[in-house]
């Protein structure tokens, strides 16, 4: 029997020391931006030969949303195990401490019972006047770039750019962050991987297995490090050799670039944060992507997916080489979708099914069996309880609100199920919260004197080309009374 075993059953048997010793490690790898353009997922294109043998190795999660698709109210949901809406942290800016002085993140849960916390990467969303949360972790964190730039021909000004003077929480300039150049979008130079800060993010994740490894030899003291990576964030900066692995021709464009017949205007994008980068239209110019930019991007994506790739494989082998396989459980997780054209859009910051998807991959020793999936109904917020019941812990309890659900039943039964919808919210004009059913989503847009409702079929469309809201009466009043049941949301961050 393997100890991530020992620790459920003999729980509350041993003395702290040995309850510590026998408790499994936690390896939380967090991806930026990464949909399931996968293998593992059926995706034909994609080349991520080392996240798909980690999908083999557990449990593969089909159907898992973020709770908002933005990056630092979707990793506060992850930390926090509750939902944006129970907290009222929106924003690239939200201050988790300022909100809520006394929450015990994940990291920090694991810490009181005895785990050494780290953090390495993108973990917390650091920038737009953001700091991360410091307190979640035992040692300091291992900063690295998100916005990072190689070739001179990507910054022509040699300046420091828009997206990379919010990211370094960098004041505005007197004429506002728009006065500031704009960078690449994209680029691929002939070089090695560590050159990026992915490939130093596995370095280093690299040398704290190494650590961990002894100290639990010395004093037994398990780990829980968290290795955030960058891309395939924009922008799609990544060594040549992952573009070479793909042909422009291969990608098909995105069908249908209008939004949803009879959709209200409130749920709707165009630009946004891509046109922070060259050669997109910039905010002043109404002209869209063409196709033949739209080819350029969407291969940058695939390519930073399969750079991001290699650098995951990299510290999975040395897992491996260490003999902490067996003892240590790994979660994979996207912090939201990523739009590639579809409905006209790019990026995320939608309510919409390709910026709310996300990859949820589980290898627990001794409970999930290997090349197994589910189609259970998945949230960001579940991860938390999931992993306390998986090392022994009891359930986490607050003080912030916990609306996660464990998945523990379900990684030992792929049929079991303890949930029927998945819950995810944005913040626009007006507030949208959302319930994706495994056939259906439904959207409410609450605002002053007005609701207006979404509803799609994803057995019939797939493609979310027509709002049936006014079509399908009953699925909607049965939705409707799904999503009365959650809590008053938090008044919406204002914009």
């Amino acid at each position: 029997m393997t100890s991530s075993r020992l620790a459920p059953i003999f729980f509350g048997l041993f003395s702290s020391a040995v309850l510590t010793a026998v408790r499994p490690n936690v390896l939380l790898i967090l991806v930026d931006d990464l949909k399931p353009a996968l293998g593992c997922y059926g995706d034909p294109l994609a080349k991520t030969p080392q996240i798909d043998a980690l999908a083999s190795r557990g449990m593969r999660f089909d159907l898992a949303y973020c709770n908002q698709a933005v990056c630092a109210p979707s990793r506060f949901t992850l930390m926090l195990g509750s939902h944006s809406t129970s907290t009222g942290l929106y924003g690239l800016g939200s201050n988790l401490r300022a909100r809520i002085p006394d929450a015990v993140t994940m990291p920090q849960y694991f810490a009181k019972h005895g785990y050494r916390t780290e953090s390495l990467g993108k973990v917390f969303h650091i920038g737009h006047g953001n700091e991360g949360d410091p307190k979640s972790f035992s040692v300091p964190h291992f900063k690295e770039k998100v916005i990072e730039y190689l070739d001179p021909a990507s910054k022509p000004e040699g300046k420091l750019t828009r997206e990379e003077a919010m990211f370094t929480n960098t004041p505005a300039p007197k004429g506002g962050m728009n006065s500031l150049p704009r960078g690449a979008a994209f680029e691929s130079p002939d070089v090695g991987d560590d050159a990026y800060a992915d490939g130093r993010v596995a370095v280093e994740t690299i040398k704290r297995l190494q650590a961990a490894k002894k100290r639990r030899g010395d004093d037994g003291t398990p780990f829980f490090i968290t290795a955030g990576f960058a891309r395939p964030h924009l922008p799609f900066s990544a060594p040549k050799k992952y573009w070479d692995l793909y042909q422009p021709d291969q990608f098909t464009l995105a069908g249908n670039k209008d939004h949803p017949k009879d959709s209200p205007a409130v749920a709707h994008k165009r630009g946004g944060e891509i046109r922070n980068y060259f050669p997109v239209p910039d905010k002043s110019d109404k002209r869209q992507i063409d196709d033949a930019l739209a080819r350029q991007l969407i291969h940058g994506y695939y390519a930073s997916t399969s750079y991001v790739d290699a650098q995951i494989g990299r510290v999975i082998a040395e897992l491996d080489r260490l003999k902490l396989s067996e003892n240590t459980i790994v979660v994979l997780w996207g912090d939201h979708g990523f739009h590639l054209g579809d409905l006209g859009i790019w990026t995320k910051h939608t309510n919409y099914e390709q910026a709310n998807r996300i990859p949820i991959l589980i290898h627990a020793p001794g409970v999930t069996k290997p090349q197994s999936a589910t189609k259970q109904l998945a949230e960001s917020v579940d991860i938390y309880p999931t992993l306390a019941e998986l090392a022994g812990l009891p359930a986490p309890a607050g003080p912030q609100p916990m609306d996660g659900l464990s998945l523990v039943p379900v990684l030992k039964d792929p049929r079991a199920r303890v949930r029927d919808h998945a819950f995810h919210a944005y913040p626009k004009r007006k507030l949208g919260r959302a319930i994706r059913t495994k056939r259906y989503r439904l959207m409410e847009w609450r605002g002053k004197g007005s609701t207006e409702y979404e509803l799609y079929d994803y057995q019939k469309d797939v493609s979310e080309k027509v709002n049936l809201a006014n079509q399908k009466p009953a699925v909607m009043d049965r939705l409707k009374a799904i999503l009365a049941k959650y809590p008053e949301p938090w008044k919406k961050a204002k914009k």
